[in-house]
């Protein structure tokens, strides 16, 4: 995992953590069906973050492992996850997870995967399952539907400072770099949304880390730009975001 990967939501973590989108449940419910998931499945959140995806399991009844190099955002994890005695809270990478050999059911990776050394984080990965583990690789995706969605995208690129890291998710991967990660794999999309009043959205486009945070050259006008765009579109005092909640999993082969 790069260094400028491990640090870069330092100072977002906060509005990461109340305004990025959450997991299905149904992702759940379809584990259990053909993943043989049960309460008693320990899981490796890598990349972790705030703790998005590692509380969906844990309100599962799951021990997770939470693994994030970053120290703000599993700080943050931490204080939001202090209720959950089988949450266990790691300064790890992908590629080093510190967690002991054979230890793990299934290994999450939330929004994350893109960051990570795909080789050097398979040898690791599968070094921690058990055998017949799972891996899963799971991003929300914002769809680009005419009218508020295509509007927001609009937005965010006119106001990327980062080009570069804008949209680092699945299509950045690729196929390719599926295929060579995961081996054959299968394919699980969900749909997902977030209904959020102008605060929220607000913090949802802050969370991003191409976007410029208050104080920073840029911050004012987009603010009034997604002002403009909230109240073109909001009905009830909140806009909706869609998204697919894509998922690819397989049982990784030497």
């Amino acid at each position: 995992m790069e260094e400028d990967s491990k640090n870069r939501f330092s100072n977002r973590a906060t509005y990461y953590a109340k305004s990025r989108p959450r997991y299905p449940e149904a992702i759940l419910n379809f584990m259990e069906k053909e993943l043989s998931l049960t309460k008693a499945s320990v899981v490796a959140d890598i990349g972790s973050g705030t703790g998005i995806l590692s509380e969906l399991f844990l309100k599962h009844g799951n021990s997770v492992f939470g693994v994030e190099p970053n120290g703000e955002m599993r700080k943050t994890a931490e204080e939001l996850l202090a209720a959950y005695p089988n949450f266990k809270s790691k300064d790890g990478t992908a590629e080093a997870t510190t967690l002991p050999a054979t230890s793990v059911d299934f290994v999450t990776a939330a929004q994350s995967f893109h960051w990570f050394d795909p080789t050097k984080a398979r040898e690791e990965f599968l070094r921690i399952m058990k055998p017949q583990g799972w891996v899963l690789l799971i991003w929300n995706t914002r769809q680009n539907s005419p009218g508020f969605m295509e509007a927001y995208e609009r937005l965010v690129s006119e106001y990327a400072v980062r080009p570069r890291f804008r949209r680092t998710a699945k299509e950045k991967v690729g196929e390719l770099g599926l295929s060579n990660f995961l081996g054959k794999y299968k394919t699980k999309i969900f749909s997902n949304s977030q209904v959020l009043d102008f605060e929220g959205l607000a913090g949802r486009l802050l969370s991003s880390s191409y976007v410029p945070l208050p104080g920073e050259s840029g911050y004012g006008s987009m603010l009034e730009g997604l002002r403009k765009l909230f109240d073109s579109y909001q009905e009830g005092g909140a806009v909706h975001l869609e998204y697919d909640t894509e998922t690819y999993y397989a049982q990784l082969r030497r």
